[in-house]
């Protein structure tokens, strides 16, 4: 069956398509792919930069040619990371593989292939893509929403200054307010919940098997592989490195998040009742 409005299961794919498609760019299985190509990009890239020993001969040259993978990643990209992955039996190793195949067109970096991926596991690139499509979804769709809405209620608020109503305490009629000044209740309180949300930190996990970099170490014990991963973190994908992790990420900052955005909806909620 071909999946359309219709035949959508959930109504975000489905009868409100309209309302969400722009969040296809952040959250589809094909953004996510994109996503960690593009973390892996970064890595391999960074890695070069160090340099490891084996990639100090890599062409600098090459880099915008490298990011052209994941710039002009398309959804014909994407079903071949997809058809790869029905071979490999895993999502992160397809993206690695596909990775490679691009080395290849590009041609004469066979050296330089097995360095894609290195002493990562594959929360390393899932714990960096997901927060980098929430922060990248939050800051292109999500504030600017809601920044709107504060301005169309302050222009409210504004408009209706003066005029009267009967406020209630207790369900019971009391002092009286106006209306302008009920409406400007919510642009104070949605403003005050942005501004929280906006300054939660944006977290990844990028630690190796169990968060000590192991491998790494193992390999190339004269770097300083927390220090690396703090600033390919910082300053290749905009995010924050968590220091002390498992294999996967705490969650607790992306639990603050979604924890702000809750308190965004009960005042919009709120509004509309």
């Amino acid at each position: 069956m071909k999946l359309d409005l219709l035949t959508a299961i959930s109504p975000i794919d489905g009868r409100y398509r309209g309302k969400t498609e722009p969040l296809a760019d952040y959250f589809s299985e094909y953004a996510l792919i994109r996503y960690r190509v593009r973390v892996e990009i970064e890595y391999f890239i960074t890695l070069c930069e160090l340099p490891l020993p084996q990639l100090k001969d890599f062409d600098h040259a090459l880099f915008e040619t490298l990011r052209g993978i994941y710039l002009n990643f398309n959804e014909e990209s994407a079903q071949r990371v997809k058809d790869i992955e029905k071979v490999t039996n895993h999502d992160v190793k397809a993206v690695e593989y596909f990775i490679k195949e691009e080395f290849d067109k590009i041609g004469g970096l066979d050296a330089y292939k097995e360095f894609i991926h290195f002493g990562l596991t594959s929360q390393d690139i899932n714990n960096t893509s997901v927060p980098l499509s929430i922060k990248e979804a939050l800051e292109e769709t999500y504030y600017p929403l809601i920044e709107e809405l504060i301005a169309q209620l302050q222009q409210y608020a504004d408009e209706w200054k003066d005029v009267p109503m009967l406020a209630k305490t207790h369900g019971q009629p009391a002092s009286p307010t106006r209306l302008g000044k009920e409406i400007m209740v919510y642009v104070y309180r949605l403003t005050e919940q942005l501004r929280q949300l906006k300054e939660c930190r944006m977290t990844a996990k990028f630690g190796g098997a169990t968060g000590n970099y192991n491998a790494h170490h193992v390999a190339y014990p004269q770097y300083d592989w927390k220090a690396f991963g703090n600033r390919f973190v910082s300053e290749k994908l905009g995010l924050e490195r968590e220091l002390y992790t498992t294999q996967i990420s705490n969650y607790d900052c992306l639990g603050s998040v979604f924890d702000a955005m809750r308190r965004i909806n009960t005042i919009i909620i709120d509004l509309d009742r």
